[in-house]
């Protein structure tokens, strides 16, 4: 089955008009009584503020010159025309503004080529967002940030840094990120080759993401799909995710999650974490991810903490994903580690309640393997109607694996070696339970 038959579903919609099309075929969020001539007046084209649009010319100070004008006015459109490409220097755009701003994307924003040209300061994302509220991104446009040249940066930092005379950010930057902001909407667009995080979200609420491409080759490092921390109240769906991590990254202090009618692949799949590092506290609740596709990925649906942090995730549930030559498509690691070995630890972040249910497909490596702390078992952990045989790619075909997880099982299992690995039972140490309420958010 190749990628176009596994295309998701609703993206035939693209291109469908909702209310407010009128105007050159762009959403305007304005009461139905605004006259014509109103709208038009609260259009911001960045060409009228300076830009070139030669995809050379810096037109940096042309968006924030837009941007700073339309922050101004209710109900207003950040206007990127199509046919146009604009070169963006690191940029921040922030509020509060007035509220119903658009960011209307239909050409090219094209972030520089030149690492050592990036300025020496702590910004280490593109385009960044800042404290505002009532705001859409949208449009047909495409949002490139041409990422190859940081790409092999990691192993090449200390040698290249000796060579040139020019400061060399040891940080890649994040292609768009959004921090302390509040009913946010991102549709439509597609986001390319960032360096690292294509789309991040830090201290946020009430974001949608709808009907987005994200795009990088598998091999470039470190370039999750869309990637959250201490945000709540979260949709993501019918969107296409391929890059070189994973497809959705879920931090600590999320809850209210909910990713649905996603294509993940390539990519490292859907993850919760890693949490707990440094032995630090996390929690993360109240998670759906469900009518899911994941395509050739390193991982399908994913929890991975540190050993020695403190917390919980609760209330997961993993329902209705097809998976297409992923190597481990059910996994809980709370071993996880980045080196090629980690101090063992006695502490873990507690993982309980989470349901698996209607995992179907192929894997080439291992079908599940939940891997839970010695001292902190997972508990709670169902395995419902979990369907899964050995891709034609695979060169292995490893037993299901339950280390110290409790949960039920209910069939059709497949492999039969599902049916047996989750032990019966509470798991629950008393003791160490009423210790971690000490930690309790």
């Amino acid at each position: 089955m190749n990628s176009f038959t596994l295309s998701v579903e609703g993206r035939k919609n693209h291109n469908k008009k909702t209310r407010g099309d009128k105007h050159h075929g762009k959403h305007v969020p304005t009461p139905s009584a605004t006259p014509y001539n109103l709208i038009n007046s609260r259009i911001f084209n960045v060409l009228n503020f300076g830009a070139k649009a030669d995809g050379v010319s810096d037109d940096s100070k042309a968006l924030e010159a837009a941007w700073k004008a339309a922050c101004k006015v209710g109900y207003s459109i950040i206007e990127v025309p199509s046919k146009f490409k604009f070169l963006i220097n690191p940029i921040s755009l922030q509020g509060p503004c007035m509220p119903h701003l658009v960011l209307q994307i239909d050409g090219t924003l094209l972030a520089s080529r030149n690492v050592d040209s990036w300025p020496k300061s702590s910004l280490f994302q593109w385009i960044n967002f800042k404290w505002i509220s009532n705001f859409t991104i949208q449009g047909s446009g495409t949002v490139d940030g041409q990422g190859s040249a940081w790409w092999n940066l990691s192993d090449q930092l200390q040698s290249f840094q000796k060579k040139s005379t020019k400061y060399i950010p040891e940080m890649k930057p994040t292609a768009m990120r959004f921090y302390g902001s509040y009913s946010v909407t991102v549709r439509d667009i597609g986001i390319i080759n960032s360096p690292l995080c294509h789309l991040k979200f830090n201290n946020c609420g009430s974001v949608k993401v709808n009907n987005v491409t994200i795009s990088s080759p598998e091999n470039s490092p470190n370039t999750d799909g869309i990637h959250f921390q201490n945000t709540q109240d979260v949709e993501i769906q019918h969107s296409n995710i391929g890059c070189g991590d994973d497809c959705v990254s879920i931090q600590t202090g999320c809850s209210n999650i909910h990713v649905h009618h996603i294509h993940c692949g390539p990519g490292h799949g859907i993850s919760l974490g890693s949490l707990g590092k440094d032995k630090a506290v996390a929690y993360v609740k109240d998670v759906v991810v469900e009518n899911t596709t994941m395509q050739n990925t390193q991982s399908g649906v994913r929890i991975k903490t540190w050993q020695g942090g403190k917390g919980s995730v609760k209330n997961v549930s993993f329902s209705n994903i097809k998976v297409y030559n992923v190597e481990i498509p059910i996994i809980i690691d709370q071993y996880y580690c980045d080196k090629k070995k980690c101090k063992n630890q006695t502490t873990a972040v507690e993982i309980s309640g989470v349901k698996y249910k209607k995992i179907i497909g192929t894997y080439s490596v291992q079908p599940v393997h939940l891997a839970c702390s010695s001292n902190v078992p997972c508990t709670k952990v169902d395995l419902i109607d979990i369907q899964l045989k050995p891709s034609r790619e695979s060169r292995e075909s490893r037993k299901a694996l339950c280390w110290n997880t409790f949960g039920e099982s209910k069939a059709p299992l497949v492999p039969s070696s599902i049916d047996y690995c989750l032990q019966k039972g509470g798991g629950f140490n008393h003791d160490r339970l009423a210790r971690s309420h000490e930690n309790a958010c």
